[in-house]
């Protein structure tokens, strides 16, 4: 049987752990090769390595290769889309993953003011600025694929509402903005550009921050944002379920230069999660809304 994606090269930046993993697995199930990029390769405080997901992704059907890379650094972003242009020739889909979480973590919910101003830097530089790198080196071995070529930024409904704090949020508007601008210039050449937010995922990381109520509820408190019921969250593979479907619709440029949830994305494809379920809703401020979660570590 041939996979739906079998053939197509995705490279997914961030994906020892969090929603890069479950988006390289996803892709990986629907048989495309996956290089995966992340600074972990040996197990530490958090699980997930990138060699241990790249089997993970070759298990379930597809081609994983981990490619060890700090987005902090250029020069290693430029040799990661070299790598693939020696191996491959083309490149497929770019998945923009990477982001700095548990630095983030420390600032949740602090006003800008009482923020080290390394703080704009660390989550505009690991997110914003690492996108938009990693696109510069992606773009022209997308051209160069056969069918149309695929971008996808994993942004956030912060970037519209606020979430966290103030550099979260103009990282993640920047960030659409950015996936709106490039459609733009990107469409006369037949790749599209596509923002989608996750609803609260049950990260590695998160697991870290929860806590058993007294009627045994897991749950996670997210400083000025409130509580959330750990078993509404959406598992990071349902995330990549998301960018799967995105990768082989071919009306995928109706979309393009725009915002999907996760949630629109089940919807309009029919997928569920790996429970078999969907998408659950958070309370935030006394109405029914996606939460604006920490999607994934940096790795």
């Amino acid at each position: 049987m041939t996979l739906p994606l079998s053939g197509k090269v995705a490279v997914v930046t961030g994906a020892s752990r969090g929603v890069g993993k479950g988006v390289a697995l996803e892709l990986g199930a629907a048989g495309a090769t996956v290089y995966l990029t992340g600074r972990t390769v040996a197990p530490g405080p958090l699980p997930g390595t990138i060699t241990a997901t790249a089997a993970e992704v070759t298990a379930l059907g597809g081609t994983g290769i981990a490619v060890r890379c700090d987005h902090h650094e250029d020069d290693q972003v430029a040799e990661l889309f070299a790598q693939v242009e020696r191996e491959q020739g083309h490149l497929d889909i770019l998945v923009n993953n990477v982001f700095s979480a548990p630095d983030l973590a420390p600032w949740l919910h602090r006003p800008f003011w009482e923020l080290p101003l390394r703080a704009w830097d660390q989550v505009l530089g690991i997110g914003l600025r690492s996108h938009y790198v990693a696109s510069v080196h992606a773009v022209p071995l997308l051209l160069r694929a056969e069918q149309p070529g695929l971008v996808v930024n994993i942004s956030s409904s912060g970037a519209v509402s606020y979430g966290h704090n103030v550099v979260y949020g103009v990282g993640k508007a920047g960030l659409d903005k950015m996936t709106a601008d490039m459609a733009v210039e990107l469409r006369p050449h037949g790749v599209a550009v596509v923002s989608v937010w996750p609803g609260l995922v049950r990260t590695e990381l998160l697991a870290t921050a929860t806590r058993t109520t007294d009627d045994g509820r897991t749950v996670v408190d997210l400083p000025g944002q409130g509580t959330f019921d750990i078993s509404h969250a959406e598992s990071p593979r349902f995330v990549g379920r998301g960018v799967a479907a995105l990768s082989g619709d071919p009306g995928v440029f109706e979309r393009s230069g725009g915002t999907q949830s996760t949630a629109e994305l089940a919807a309009r494809y029919g997928f569920t999660d790996v429970d078999g379920g969907g998408p659950g809703v958070a309370l935030r401020g006394g109405s029914e809304q996606r939460s604006t979660a920490v999607t994934s570590p940096r790795e």
